[in-house]
């Protein structure tokens, strides 16, 4: 086994490349590796199946002879209002819509792999005896949480992100399974960090469509980031109106968490909101000054006038790649219809007409949401 020495420069070396935490943690499999198949059993992760993944709840299968779980986290918090605290329709340029907090920057898995990658090739001069290393950032079959509360990162909260008494919850964690045997953070007769959320419910009472079932258990299937990242087709009547104003997951569990008050803000640009500069007008376009856009409380009419072209170019290096054009259009237009542009305002004939036009779009599931927010916008059924 690696000294306590040789611990201590692998959490040295991570800080060095900007990590904000680091443990390191046995990789075997953890109580809630046992409780994963009740929750697949629930329904609860909706369509994703990849979470079904058998992998999953034995990190030997991961990568065989594995040892060790080295656990980092990444503080991605901007200094930028929460979602709870501004309102949606702020400005005079139309009805803004909400883009989660982690996903305003360049995309983290790209960033922290990188950092992993460096990280493993230093592991490779320091350790001589061959050894096998795999890096995971939301990307394998891994429960990072599982591996991080036991590293003495935090504790997993009501809301079921994991929770740092300094850092709150803004941040990524990754997973690097390695079959080094590395000397465990915490001590044989060391626990994990305790549960603070004590008697609090903040997080499951402002959950809009009640995906928190209960605490420490998410209905994914119900949850918005599922609904407006990962779920492909039509998303249920039911859950439209909830999701209000939000194009690309949600904060409203992280807003309102009493350990969210008052933490630090990263240090990394690569995380603040991106200004997207405006294209080139095509011939025969308004003369009107062409404006650039933000993906912090981004304009609605902005994001569901995108062209697949644009969007590609836009979201390059992003995360918000991952719900796809035509996702982030079906999007955008729900939040249109829940905005609340009166009729007989410019603001209502415009974002009508474009709801109009999308309606008749080729794409089906397009038509279908723009559809339902022409109605809801102007007090019809859908």
């Amino acid at each position: 086994m690696a000294s306590p020495a040789d611990t201590a420069w692998i959490i040295e070396q991570t800080r060095a490349r900007g990590f904000s935490l680091c443990g390191i943690a046995r990789a075997e499999s953890y109580p809630e590796h046992a409780r994963l198949p009740e929750w697949l059993a629930c329904g609860y992760a909706g369509e994703m199946r990849y979470l079904a993944d058998p992998r999953r709840n034995d990190p030997a299968r991961i990568l065989p002879g594995a040892k060790s779980a080295i656990v980092c986290a990444l503080n991605y918090n901007s200094r930028r209002p929460y979602s709870t605290e501004v309102p949606a329709d702020s400005t005079e340029e139309g009805p803004r819509g909400w883009i989660s907090r982690y996903a305003w920057g360049d995309d983290y898995h790209e960033l922290i792999l990188t950092k992993f990658n460096d990280l493993i090739g230093a592991l490779r001069e320091r350790f001589t005896e061959p050894f096998e290393a795999r890096a995971y950032v939301d990307t394998g079959p891994i429960l990072e949480r599982a591996f991080a509360h036991r590293a003495g990162l935090g504790w997993q909260g009501k809301n079921t992100c994991l929770i740092n008494e300094a850092l709150g919850s803004w941040f990524f964690l990754g997973v690097i399974v390695t079959t080094l045997e590395l000397l465990p953070s915490l001590g044989p007769a060391e626990a994990p960090p305790p549960d603070l959320c004590g008697n609090c419910r903040l997080c499951l009472d402002a959950c809009p469509t009640g995906a928190l079932v209960e605490p420490y258990v998410l209905d994914a299937s119900r949850c918005i980031s599922y609904l407006t990242i990962e779920l492909r087709g039509s998303i249920p009547e039911e859950f439209r109106a909830p999701m209000g104003r939000h194009v690309f997951g949600c904060d409203i569990c992280q807003d309102v968490c009493p350990w969210n008050r008052s933490v630090p803000a990263t240090q990394l640009d690569s995380f603040h909101p991106r200004n997207i500069s405006p294209r080139e007008k095509m011939p025969g376009e308004s003369d009107a000054p062409a404006r650039a856009e933000s993906l912090f409380q981004p304009r609605l009419e902005w994001l569901a006038a995108l062209t697949e072209e644009e969007f590609r170019r836009i979201f390059r290096g992003s995360a918000i790649k991952r719900a796809k054009w035509r996702g982030i259009v079906r999007n955008a237009c729900i939040a249109l219809g829940n905005s609340s542009a009166r009729r007989g305002t410019v603001t209502h004939a415009r974002i009508s007409a474009l709801l109009e036009r999308l309606a008749a779009s080729p794409d089906a599931g397009i038509a279908e949401h723009a559809r339902w927010a022409l109605a809801r916008l102007c007090g019809e059924s859908a």
